[in-house]
């Protein structure tokens, strides 16, 4: 007997990673100090001592069931965005620039191809948020996953100036909501997906003319947008981020508070945005109330902006030079915290 007999494949492990280095590479900054393969990765500072307080952001995150969808279409270039993005979002939600990233992959079986394809889609998003990727861990456990089958999570380091953090104290009543579109159902409330959409590849692999001629898989499938390059436009295009706001689980109704204070309240104007066509297919579909959709799904809008109403045109203008698209869909009135939907 030996560990090979037991499930877990050594030699399988070196492959992935000589796989993976490839797409990894792509993401190395000057900072990186470690080359990957070693116990830890390393990362100089030295650039950032000219802030007057460096402040380190960090954020850590998962895909979710999400990847139930992946293992059913048999694709997995894209989810390693997924889990990018739910990490360095949460980092440019407070203002901070992403620096590095580091994946963990639990998996039945090690699968070299399969880990190295996971991978190039964690090194894509890397890329789209200038993050390195300097390390990661792929774990086989044989037993406790399935041999076809495996999870994955993240965690990110990003810096920001402590005056320059994004904490929403200066909302006022009179301040815009600027949304930024999102992709669609990004990585978040597919316990309720899974419930609504059968869950088999011949299912998934229909297409749908609502969905724009795509499969249902592959708009479930549809990366997360990441919104660092976003936000980095509209700060350096001179605007003050009042407030910042990621619509992850929980919608609308649990996220944009997160970043209102006591005594205003987000007033939404429901209709001022387009709303991607899975949601509408989703809650007729599921049979699903309009208040829940908006409680665990970002229905169109992956970033919420609060800013000053003078800046309110100028930062619309700026996300669209990004790349991405934005509107104006409501405003900061005075209130209980929370948020209204009109």
């Amino acid at each position: 007997m030996d560990y090979k007999n037991a499930g877990v494949d050594n030699e399988a492990g070196y492959k992935a990673v000589e796989l993976m280095k490839e797409h990894i590479a792509g993401t190395m900054r000057k900072e990186v100090l470690t080359d990957i393969g070693g116990f830890s990765g390393a990362f100089s500072m030295e650039a950032f001592k000219t802030m007057e307080q460096p402040t380190l952001v960090s954020g850590t995150d998962g895909v979710g069931t999400k990847l139930k969808v992946a293992f059913e279409m048999d694709k997995h270039d894209t989810i390693g965005i997924d889990c990018v993005a739910m990490c360095v979002n949460d980092i440019a939600c407070a203002g901070g620039e992403p620096l590095f990233f580091l994946d963990y992959i639990a998996c039945g079986k090690n699968e070299p191809e399969k880990i190295a394809r996971i991978v190039s889609g964690v090194a894509e998003g890397c890329k789209q948020s200038n993050a390195a990727l300097i390390g990661g861990e792929t774990a086989e456990m044989p037993g406790f996953y399935p041999v076809d089958e495996y999870d994955l999570a993240g965690f990110a380091v990003g810096i920001v100036d402590r005056k320059n953090m994004i904490t929403g104290k200066t909302i006022a009543p009179g301040d815009v909501l600027v949304g930024i579109a999102s992709s669609g159902i990004h990585s978040n409330g597919y316990s309720l997906v899974r419930k609504v959409f059968e869950m088999k590849r011949t299912s998934l692999e229909r297409t749908y003319e609502s969905l724009g001629g795509k499969s249902l898989g592959e708009t479930l499938l549809t990366p997360t947008v990441i919104y660092v390059k976003a936000l980095r436009s509209v700060k350096e295009g001179g605007v003050t981020i009042k407030g910042c706001s990621h619509i992850t689980g929980g919608g609308f109704y649990e996220n944009i508070p997160r970043m209102l204070h006591d005594g205003v309240r987000a007033q939404i104007q429901a209709d001022s945005y387009p709303i991607p066509p899975i949601f509408d297919m989703l809650a007729k579909e599921g049979d699903i109330a309009k208040e829940m959709m908006y409680n665990t799904y970002n229905m169109g809008i992956g970033m919420l902006l609060a800013v000053d109403a003078a800046d309110a045109d100028k930062t619309v203008e700026l996300v669209k030079q990004s790349g991405q698209q934005a509107y104006i869909i409501g405003e900061v009135v005075a209130g209980d915290k929370g948020v209204t939907l009109v």
